[in-house]
Parts: C-alpha cells; structure tokens; sequence
C-alpha cells in the first residue's frame, strides 16, 4: 500500500504545471468555448454524429493520422485520452499527496483541440491518493464508460483498450520520474513508481503487459502502426510492425 503526506489541492493545481502538457489541467477561467463533458461524451449519442463528442475527435485523430479506418484513430483517441487522465492523477498524488475529483461530470473536455487533449475541471475537490481511490477516479469513472462507447460505436477490442489504458498509464509514470530524478526530487520519483506498480496490478490492468526496471512491455498493440509512416511503438508486443496480417492481435 503507497502511504502519502497529505497536502490540500490549491485551486489552481498550480504543481502540474512545470510537469509538462499531459499533466495541466484548466481549473480557473472560462473556456473558449463551452466544451462538453466527459460525461456527455461517454453516454450513448443523442446528438447528430457531426455533434457527438466521441465521434468528433475520433474523426479529428484519424483526418490527422490520415487513418486507413476509424478503429485505428479511435485506439489512438482513447489512449491520448487516458493518458491525460493518467497524468493529472498520478501528478496530483506524487506531488500532493491528494487527486481531484475527476467526475465525468465536473470535467470538460474540447473534442476538437489539438494534442493533448483539453481539459477543464469545474471544481476541485480532493480526493485520497490511495491505490483504489485512483482506480475508482480513472479506471471505473472514465475508461470503463469510454472503453464501451468505443467498442459501441467503432468495434475496438477490450484487450486492445485495456492495454492501451495500461501503456498509458506506465507512460505516465516514466514522464513523472524522468522529471523528478531531473530536479533531485526521489520522493516524488518514489510516490509515483509506488502507486503505478499497484495500479497495474488491478484487475482491469494486471493482463496488460508486465512493468519491469527496464520498462513497460504490453501484450496487445494500439493499432499505430497501420497509419501511413507509423511504427511500432517502445513498448508494443511486436518488435517490429507486422507485414501479413490485416489486423493486429487485441489483447
């Protein structure tokens, strides 16, 4: 069990910012442009699929890749997606020793921005930043109802979801501790690490892939590789990109 000094969130999360992008999160100001929730996004359409938040960005990641079919730019939607859920929560518990309350419906979010994604908490309200109460903020509140909007809508593989939520996740990590070993700070470095190695333990990650001291190595693959100049990635289950099979193995 990851055991953390508790410190009240300020209402700013103004520690995330020297992380880098995919640790910012927008609590303070209006935004551009009334964004939708996470929660409107997850649930089943009731808009024009030119209006539907999923659909809106699935489409934006795959005219970007120029994906040769929409479950390729969906796999890479979904993961962007988790890893900025990843990186706002493993941040906040290294950092603080707390996490916000990410509730689909106090988060919005920009379907149609750029990389990362957009995000805009409406409130911030502390959390513990214990191992199950993590899970509970991303695991059960978001990539759960993301994941079957997504197998709803473009037929994506559980397995392949999962890993993407796992690889995501280990990602998360490497960015924290490259910069906390970067500013002599090794409890953060401990905190994180800690807390990772737990989450990818839980049920819904621990047949993901296996975290080891060199890395992270998933069992399924993200679909990357099938868009025009894609490769495999670090730490994909292939070595190199496969030539004679259409479809690539999904967890």
């Amino acid at each position: 069990m990851v055991l953390l000094l508790f410190v009240d969130l300020d209402p700013d999360l103004a520690a995330l910012r020297p992380l880098g992008g995919f640790f910012v999160l927008r609590v303070t100001g209006e935004p551009l442009r009334p964004p939708a929730t996470l929660a409107r996004t997850y649930a089943r359409p009731a808009l024009p699929q030119d209006q539907d938040p999923l659909r809106v960005r699935v489409r934006k990641v795959g005219d970007a890749l120029r994906a040769p079919e929409p479950r390729i730019a969906a796999s890479v939607a979904q993961q962007g997606l988790a890893a900025r859920l990843w990186s706002v929560t493993l941040g906040c518990a290294a950092l603080y020793g707390a996490v916000p309350d990410l509730d689909p419906r106090l988060l919005r979010w920009d379907p149609d921005g750029s990389a990362p994604d957009d995000l805009w908490l409406t409130e911030v309200r502390p959390r513990p930043a214990d191992a199950a109460t993590v899970a509970d903020v991303v695991l059960h509140g978001h990539l759960e109802p993301l994941g079957a909007a997504l197998r709803a809508r473009y037929r994506v593989a559980d397995g392949l979801l999962w890993g993407n939520a796992g690889s995501a996740l280990a990602g998360a990590a490497r960015q924290l501790h490259q910069w906390a070993r970067a500013h002599g700070r090794a409890d953060v470095a401990a905190r994180s690490g800690a807390l990772t190695a737990e989450l990818l333990a839980h049920p819904l990650l621990a047949r993901t892939g296996t975290l080891t001291a060199a890395g992270f190595r998933r069992r399924s693959c993200c679909l990357y590789y099938r868009v025009p100049g894609g490769g495999v990635c670090g730490d994909c289950c292939f070595t190199r990109a496969p030539r004679s099979s259409p479809r690539a193995p999904s967890g």
